[in-house]
């Protein structure tokens, strides 16, 4: 009897439960292979983890589904009724309620100094994103401030030369650039001690450009290429997150799956595959035909006709360097060099549990508020020096909902990085110290009940000790995860949207001469194989979808 095609899927994550779900579920097809999940780590998921801290359901990993129309996601999550729960979690109000900007100091900050840059920071990455252009954008009110200030950037731009090799970066300062010009002759503030109203707004801006880091995972945002910002796609309708948790969409995908077909602790070391000719691989009983070989930590190996590759762009980096020999012989260089160019970042999230004395959690009445912190840079001789570097680069510090005690901070780059090395303690006294700077101490009512913190406004040495006590700590490492080594990628200057599409080359292509007879040895799927969709859930899950549905034409069964 003839062997059942073997495929061997590493990665238990979105893309490549999706793809078993799909290999095992279609029509035809359940009888025709021979089915593995392999997972280096101890749980299912991959970078979608979904924990509890303080009572309160999080997520360690992805959070959002980034709009509901059309999204597979949120179609998964509906059927499955996994947007209901009776249990408090992560984001369950949404953005909740308008945040508060307050600057280094203490001062708060009010429209009329904040909403001008959001605006001009909206309307730049508006144009950025293909969202508005020349054409589109309006002239009139207040518009033409921000739109001038846009067009003005696009133009010094493409005077230079085009936007080849520009980033998003440099377009941004150049709008914020054009956007001082515009408006000139201004009064200065009052009531805000050393800062003037150009270093508030350069830091409200900054503020945003920090926000946008944990969007793109891009540590700088001078890396991030400005073409291919225009090709990446948003689902219309309102972001959510999911109320059972974004692990529930993964046990979804692998309910449909027989025992044993996912193996965890698996983590492999090498595939050694055949792009040239075909040679019967040597085993305990004789030869195998089979033309992968996929070798294990442990020592153990496995053969495979088809494996689907669903690793971090991240660990494909690590595995393809000069001095790494995941693959062997080494994927070729149209691929490596792919890989290479593309930008993958760490972003990380910081919980943290507080309660007005340290003594007691909060009560209903106690709220802590949703804060945009507005720093001096770091080089700056006006910054609080108590502040820690790495936390002059989160732009916020809010409850997961309203009135949790539970808080929450996103880093990303180096500072994510930073994060990761950092004890509980540290961290404490890092947030603590920030917080001093802004938030007096609170103050008693004839009841003995605490009221919500107020603002220094200016008055920092009086928020020393604001009453504000920080409890548990829980942070993700994505950054030093082996598994992971990152959290997403993104398009980085030097590299194009094409660069995704050849991560998502299969090897050896079919119609090569390389693939006469084992084609499709190699395939690829994650988020970073999607050039519309990368760095999501949804673009992963499509991934997958891909390269099931490429094994399943190759072999033409029914029900693609």
């Amino acid at each position: 009897m003839a062997k059942k095609p073997r495929i061997v899927i590493i990665g238990a994550g979105m893309a490549g439960l999706t793809a078993a779900n799909k290999l095992y579920t279609s029509t035809g097809s359940d009888h025709l292979f021979e089915l593995v999940v392999v997972e280096g780590g101890d749980r299912i998921g991959g970078r979608i983890n979904t924990s509890e801290f303080c009572g309160d359901r999080i997520e360690m990993g992805a959070t959002w589904i980034h709009g509901i129309g059309g999204s597979p996601v949120h179609q998964i999550a509906r059927e499955i009724h996994a947007l209901e729960s009776d249990k408090p979690w992560e984001c369950m109000d949404g953005f909740s309620g308008e945040p508060k900007t307050i600057a280094e100091g203490g001062f708060e900050l009010n429209a009329s100094i904040v909403d001008p840059i959001s605006t001009l920071f909206k309307n730049l990455m508006d144009f950025a994103q293909g969202k508005l252009t020349e054409d589109s954008a309006g002239s009139g009110g207040d518009a033409c401030y921000y739109n001038f200030a846009a067009k003005a950037a696009l133009k010094d731009c493409t005077s230079n030369g085009g936007f080849g090799n520009q980033s998003v970066g440099a377009f941004l300062r150049r709008g914020l650039g054009a956007y001082w010009d515009s408006c000139k002759d201004r009064e200065e503030l009052n009531g805000y001690g050393k800062w003037s109203r150009k270093l508030l707004e350069e830091a409200v801006f900054a503020m945003h450009e920090n926000t946008q880091r944990t969007y793109t995972s891009a540590g700088d945002l001078f890396n991030l290429d400005y073409e291919a910002e225009s090709e990446y796609r948003m689902f219309p309708g309102e972001e959510i997150t999911i109320s059972k948790g974004y692990l529930s969409i993964i046990e979804y995908l692998a309910s449909a799956l027989p025992p044993g077909v996912i193996q965890l602790g698996r983590k492999v070391t090498r595939i050694e595959w055949q792009p040239e000719g075909h040679k019967s691989i040597q085993v305990p009983n004789g030869y195998d035909s089979r033309p992968v070989k996929i070798e294990f930590c442990d020592g153990s190996f496995m053969l495979a006709d088809h494996v689907i590759v669903t690793v971090s762009l991240g660990v494909l980096k690590s595995g393809t360097g000069q001095d790494s020999g995941m693959f062997n012989p080494p994927l070729p260089p149209f691929k490596t060099e792919a890989i290479s160019r593309l930008g993958y970042g760490v972003v990380n999230k910081l919980f943290l549990q507080w309660s007005p004395n340290g003594n007691r959690p909060a009560n209903d009445k106690e709220k802590f508020p949703s804060l945009q912190i507005v720093f001096h840079p770091p080089e700056s001789e006006l910054r609080h020096e108590k502040i820690p570097g790495w936390m002059r680069r989160t732009a916020s510090l809010s409850p997961i909902y309203n009135n949790s005690s539970v808080l929450l901070s996103w880093f990303a780059g180096k500072e994510a990085l930073e994060l990761e090395t950092l004890s509980d303690e540290e961290i404490i006294n890092g947030v603590s110290a920030t917080v001093s700077g802004l938030l007096p101490v609170s103050k008693h009512n004839k009841e003995d009940k605490y009221n919500s913190p107020e603002f220094c406004n200016g008055n920092v040495e009086s928020c020393d000790d604001n009453g504000v006590r920080f409890g548990k700590v829980l942070k993700s490492k994505w950054g030093s995860d082996p598994l992971f080594l990152g959290s997403y990628s993104y398009v980085a200057v030097g590299s194009s949207g094409a660069d995704l599409d050849t991560m998502a080359e299969p090897l050896p292509k079919l119609g090569s001469t390389d693939s006469d007879h084992h084609p499709l040895q190699i395939l690829f799927a994650g988020e970073a194989t999607h050039r519309t969709h990368y760095s999501t859930t949804h673009g992963a899950y499509f991934s997958g979808l891909r390269e099931a549905n490429r094994l399943l034409k190759h072999y033409r069964c029914v029900g693609i």
